[in-house]
C-alpha cells in the first residue's frame, strides 16, 4: 500500500534526516550517543514553550552489575559479579501468551468509555492545564527533537489529542520527564494527571494505578550489536554476559523469573532505557532487553544495533492514571476509541505512519499495523 502523503515518513533515512542523527563522539573506536538525561518540566501553550530545571537525573554511569542470580553485589564499572547456579535453558518455541492474573483477571481490561466529567476531569479543567509524565529519551516515542528543542513522538501525539479533548484548542500542557521507576510514584503522589510513556499494563501495576485500554502492543526482545554479538538469544550464550535493562521495567521483572534467571546473565540496571544503548556502544553491556517498540526506535537511532529473535512476551501499552480518577479513565477511553477509529485514516494510523515507517517497524504477520482492540471489565 502506498502511504505517501503530507506529513508521512517514507523510510528510516528520511526520519533521521528530519529529526537529526544522535550527536556522537569517538571513544575507544565506538560511537557514543550523548544522552541528555536532565529531568525537566516543559510548559507548552499557544503562547510558547517555557522550560524549567527540575533536577538532574542519572548520567548513565556507575551502574551496578548483579550476578546471575540477582543477589550478589555489583560494581560501578560494568564488570564483576559472579554467575549464580543454574543451568542454561533455551526458550520455548511456543508463541507468547497475554498475561493473566492469579484471579483470572485480564490486566488489559479497563473501564468503559464515558464523556461525563467527574472530579478528576473538573480538576484539570479548573487548572486549565494537563500535567503529563513522559519520556524525553525514547527515539520516535518521546524524545527531544534536536532541531526544535521540543519533546515529540508517537506518545506525544497522543498526549496532544487527549489535552485538546479535555481543554479545547491550543491547550496548555506540562510535560514532566520522569525515569522508568518513577512513573507509578509520580501518579500516586499527584505530581501528574497521567503518564503516557510506553508503559506496559500488567497484573502487578493494575494494583497500584489505573490504566486506559491499550493503544499499542509490544513484547520483550533482545537488542544486540550487528557485528560480533556475544548474545545470540535466550539460551546458553547469555551465561556470564552483561544484559542491560531499565530499573522498574518489565524487562527487569522478566529476568527475575525462574527460567530466565537461570540463564546466568549479569544484570546491568540503569535509570532510563537509552542508557543501555550508550553502554553497548561503550562496550559495557553485551545486549539490551527492552520492549520491541523501544528497541526498534533505538535501532533506527543507531544502525549498528539490531533486534534479534521474536518477542518473549505480549505487552499492551496503556495510559496510567490514579486509581481514584475513574472519571478520567473513562474520559481517556472515550478519546482513545475515537483516536483508533477510521482504519488507514485514523489518528492512530497517521501518527504510526509519521513515526514508524515500515522499514523501522511493521506488523509481524505482514498485515497492515492496527491498534489493539479495547477490552472492558464493566
Amino acid at each position: 500500500m502506498d502511504r505517501s502523503g503530507p506529513g508521512r515518513v517514507q523510510g528510516r533515512e528520511r526520519e533521521r534526516e528530519r529529526y537529526g542523527k544522535p550527536v556522537a563522539v569517538a571513544a575507544g573506536g565506538l560511537a557514543v550517543v550523548i544522552a541528555v538525561l536532565v529531568s525537566t518540566v516543559l510548559s507548552v501553550s499557544g503562547s510558547g514553550t517555557h522550560e524549567h530545571e527540575r533536577g538532574r537525573g542519572g548520567d548513565g554511569t556507575g551502574v551496578g552489575v548483579q550476578d546471575g542470580t540477582g543477589t550478589g553485589p555489583g560494581t560501578g564499572d560494568g564488570t564483576g559479579g559472579g554467575v549464580g547456579p543454574g543451568t542454561s535453558q533455551v526458550r520455548s518455541a511456543a508463541a507468547p501468551e497475554p498475561e493473566t492474573c492469579e484471579d483470572g483477571e485480564d490486566p488489559a481490561e479497563s473501564l468503559r468509555p464515558s464523556g461525563k466529567a467527574g472530579e478528576a476531569v473538573e480538576r484539570i479543567r479548573k487548572r486549565d492545564r494537563l500535567i503529563v509524565g513522559v519520556d524525553q529519551n525514547s527515539y520516535l516515542w518521546g524524545f527531544r527533537d534536536p532541531s526544535t528543542g521540543k519533546i515529540d513522538g508517537f506518545d506525544i501525539d497522543l498526549v496532544r489529542a487527549l489535552a485538546e479533548d479535555l481543554l479545547g484548542e491550543d491547550p496548555e500542557i506540562t510535560y514532566k520527564t520522569i525515569p522508568t521507576d518513577q512513573r507509578i510514584p509520580a501518579i500516586q503522589k499527584g505530581e501528574v494527571d497521567m503518564v503516557v510513556r510506553t508503559m506496559t499494563v500488567n497484573c502487578e501495576r493494575i494494583r497500584e494505578v489505573a490504566f486506559s485500554t491499550a493503544y499499542f502492543e509490544a513484547g520483550q526482545q533482545l537488542l544486540v550489536p550487528k557485528e560480533n554479538a556475544r548474545v545470540k538469544g535466550f539460551d546458553a550464550s547469555m551465561r556470564g554476559k552483561r544484559l542491560c535493562f531499565a530499573d522498574g521495567s518489565t524487562a527487569q521483572a522478566l529476568m527475575e523469573k525462574g527460567k530466565y534467571k537461570a540463564l546466568g546473565a549479569k544484570s546491568v540496571v540503569v535509570p532510563n532505557q537509552l542508557d543501555c544503548l550508550v553502554r553497548m556502544q561503550l562496550g559495557k553491556a553485551d545486549a539490551t532487553l527492552t520492549d520491541s517498540a523501544l528497541g526498534a526506535g533505538q535501532a533506527a537511532q543507531d544502525p549498528s544495533v539490531e533486534l534479534i529473535g521474536d518477542p518473549e512476551t505480549i505487552e499492551p501499552y496503556g495510559i496510567a492514571m490514579n486509581l481514584e480518577d475513574e472519571d478520567l479513565v473513562r474520559w481517556v477511553n472515550k478519546r482513545l476509541d475515537a483516536y483508533r477509529s477510521g482504519g488507514d485514516d485514523s489518528e492512530w494510523r497517521r501518527s504510526y505512519d509519521k513515526w514508524f515507517a515500515d522499514d523501522i517497524m511493521s506488523a509481524a504477520d505482514g498485515k497492515d499495523p492496527a491498534p489493539p482492540e479495547p477490552k472492558y471489565r464493566d
